[in-house]
């Protein structure tokens, strides 16, 4: 969801700088597009098709969402020329980090989870259990490098709330300068 933001956040900033400038906004050239939606394919699937997410195992869950963090880091090295693509990729190295050494589900702190949910759903959430789609409820303590866990979230007065982690700030950074630079900065004529 994060990288879709920034995505939705860089184009209209391209543009104006584009605009403010006197040009025509170019695009960045990316190679293998293709790569890009397949890997965000499997997480289509599993998340919107409920029949499909909800008859696949966590294990198979896990490692579809692995895939497809891979397949995306491909897609970023392959375009590793991109302003952004070198930003991007350090924050799914620090997600993927975070989530193959945690069981395959990024963590979410108790305290944390409980900030997005009502405070009677608040007193059912127990340590080992998935909590959205994406994560799994470990306690800091026994999270293993934590400090890149779902740790921060969304302000409060915004009608949706998330976590995040700092992978996904490096994420959203690069996905937002590869459509905002080719707007904002000088290019050789």
């Amino acid at each position: 969801m994060i990288l879709l933001l920034a995505l939705a956040g860089g184009l209209p900033v391209g543009l104006a700088g584009s605009h403010w400038r006197g040009r025509a906004y170019q695009p960045p050239e990316l190679r293998v597009i293709w790569l890009a939606f397949l890997s965000f394919l499997p997480q289509f699937l599993l998340l919107y098709v409920p029949q499909l997410g909800d008859s696949v195992s966590a294990r198979m869950f896990s490692l579809c969402l692995q895939f497809s963090m891979v397949m995306l880091a491909l897609f970023a090295w392959l375009n590793r020329r991109v302003p952004g693509m070198k930003t991007l990729l350090v924050g799914l190295a620090l997600n993927f980090l975070v989530i193959a050494c945690n069981g395959g589900f990024m963590p979410i702190a108790p305290h944390t989870a409980g900030e997005l949910v009502s405070a009677q759903a608040r007193a059912d959430l127990q340590p080992g259990e998935r909590f959205g789609a994406k994560d799994v409820i470990l306690r800091p303590e026994e999270t293993r490098f934590e400090w890149l866990a779902d740790r921060f979230l969304t302000p409060g007065g915004l009608p949706y709330r998330a976590a995040f982690s700092l992978g996904d700030v490096f994420i959203a950074f690069g996905a937002f300068s590869m459509l905002a630079l080719p707007g904002l900065i000088k290019t050789k004529e």
